[in-house]
């Protein structure tokens, strides 16, 4: 049962990162242009309530994105805003980036790597894009890959770095294991079964 709420969650949060944060972001422009909003409209003096309407909201939409009307209905939505003057650039950069984090089969990334950095001794945890092509592979003259290093607690936002394989050290985790243990700092630790 946890399993099931838990991948309706995240659901959810694929569902809801794209079209949350571009209304966040035109609601903030046009906040400062016209004052539309006013504050005093939205006073709640409950503690804790909001965060358990928005955790409850987010499962609900998960739930709704994982049957087959939810999914008709979401796949409208996103062409309509896809389609939409002005929101569609928001809307689209946001809806790829988060299919990148979130995306689970989807994802940009093939596995989770550590690798020495900032310095050696001091071990980051990356999660590998692609091999290096072009001009990037004949410069190094290795065989290096594009390894992005997210920061905790956003994995948005991070730094990209080309490591060569040899340097690198394979976890058996899972890209969307790692990105948990990014988000939270370091607390999350899937379950590891040592087979040596």
């Amino acid at each position: 049962m946890m399993k099931k709420l838990r991948r309706y969650f995240f659901a959810g949060c694929l569902l809801i990162l794209p079209t949350g944060l571009t209304i966040y972001i035109l609601w903030k422009v046009f906040y400062h242009i016209d004052h539309i909003l006013d504050n005093k409209y939205f006073q709640i003096n409950i503690p804790g309530v909001g965060f358990l309407i928005i955790i409850f909201s987010i499962t609900m939409l998960g739930l709704l994105a994982t049957n087959f009307l939810g999914k008709k209905l979401i796949s409208l939505w996103h062409m309509l805003l896809s389609k939409t003057p002005i929101v569609n650039k928001v809307y689209t950069t946001i809806h790829q980036i988060s299919e990148a984090f979130l995306g689970g089969d989807k994802s940009i990334f093939k596995s989770v790597v550590i690798v020495e950095y900032p310095r050696k001794g001091l071990f980051s945890i990356g999660f590998i894009s692609t091999k290096a092509e072009g001009e990037i592979k004949v410069k190094t003259k290795d065989s290096v890959v594009a390894v992005f290093i997210p920061t905790t607690p956003n994995p948005t936002s991070g730094i990209l770095i080309f490591v060569a394989k040899e340097d690198l050290c394979y976890l058996d985790m899972s890209v969307e294991d790692g990105m948990k243990s990014v988000i939270s700092g370091g607390i999350y630790h899937p379950e590891y079964i040592d087979k040596s």
